[in-house]
């Protein structure tokens, strides 16, 4: 609340401070804002709720619904959706009135399950994103052997993985306190307060979290791409002299499947590109912010949180934009055709 002192020529503003529980020594302050700009966030943040939960959502029934779609590609793209769909259904709500009012009202151990959680499915996320890197570096770099080595248990022991080490990682490091270890006593009087649900690292969790959960497998998946992009080319220039030489049915139908398998492989690239740009900004600061002396505003990490956020809602975006299969199912589902008999059995692209 803002109160203005008349009693001189130069009008002195006063803001009085608002804390999360009045009558609770200790307290955090409430973020005290004009309801113009609490209107935007909520309309901000609402909107890319809808988004990641209804885009996720589509591409869920997608590729469970249609057998065509069943393959071990659209297996990972299917855990990645369900990965983003819990995100967006179950973190950004929480984490939207976090933002808004400062202050968290769900008390200790639920905020620490939703920072684990928030942290799982981040690291969840990009791990998905390394084994759909090394699925397609073997179907286009090795395409004769890529059946008998990406086949349905290896998709299936890539998925655990994606969920299993990463919430060992989240929750372990949070319940156990080890993100906390050896910076205890700041923590407790500089940051921890009634009310607040803050993540908190000391330096060597924010090096180890950040280089185990994202710079390393992005680096991996960086690595893996750059690779495909120069196999792919080879294949490109190989193929087009090939069928300009000779012309025949099997080897347009080569020309054919090779084209499809690049296109899955540049689809896939445009998606980790924007997963990097949207969580690189978030864990360079985390991993600066230890090191200098937590000096970043807690505003700003905030911002950045939602800025990744945003990344479950891209993806879906990119698959409309790149996939004709996933604007055909798409057509399928909103028409209500999914409901007719047989309609898992409809062809959504030629093989």
């Amino acid at each position: 609340m803002i109160f203005l002192n008349n009693s001189s020529h130069i009008s002195d503003v006063y803001v009085e401070i608002q804390y999360c529980y009045d009558s609770v020594s200790g307290s955090c302050k409430k973020n005290v804002q004009p309801l113009s700009l609490q209107f935007s966030m909520f309309a901000f943040m609402g909107f890319t709720i809808l988004v990641t939960v209804t885009g996720n959502l589509l591409v869920i029934t997608s590729i469970a619904h249609f057998k065509q779609l069943h393959t071990t590609t659209n297996c990972l793209i299917l855990s990645l959706a369900v990965c983003d769909f819990f995100l967006g259904a179950f973190i950004m709500p929480c984490s939207a009135m976090r933002s808004v009012y400062g202050c968290w009202y769900l008390g200790d151990f639920v905020c620490k399950v939703h920072s684990s959680t928030d942290i799982m499915l981040s690291t969840s996320s990009i791990f998905h994103l390394s084994f759909i890197s090394v699925d397609r570096y073997f179907a286009v770099c090795t395409p004769l052997l890529y059946r008998s080595i990406v086949n349905s248990v290896t998709a299936l022991l890539m998925i655990i993985t994606s969920w299993v080490f990463p919430a060992i990682f989240a929750f372990g490091m949070i319940f156990s306190g080890l993100n906390l270890k050896g910076s205890e006593h700041f923590f407790e009087t500089q940051v921890q307060c009634v009310g607040g649900c803050t993540v908190f690292f000391n330096p060597s969790s924010a090096a180890f979290s950040t280089i185990f959960a994202f710079f390393l497998p992005g680096l991996i998946m960086l690595g893996i791409y750059l690779k495909i992009y120069i196999v792919a080319r080879h294949q490109a220039r190989s193929i087009k002299d090939l069928t300009q030489q000779i012309k025949v049915e099997d080897g347009n139908g080569s020309a054919v499947s090779g084209k499809h398998e690049r296109k899955k492989a540049n689809t896939l690239a445009v998606v980790v590109g924007v997963f990097l740009i949207c969580w690189t900004p978030l864990f360079i600061c985390n991993f600066m912010d230890p090191f200098i002396g937590y000096s970043i505003p807690p505003t700003l990490t905030d911002a950045l949180f939602w800025f990744g956020y945003m990344n479950s809602g891209f993806n879906p975006l990119v698959y409309a934009f790149f996939y004709s299969w996933f604007r055909k199912a798409l057509s399928i589902i909103l028409s209500g055709k999914i409901f007719y008999r047989d309609s898992c059995l409809i062809k959504l692209y030629s093989e």
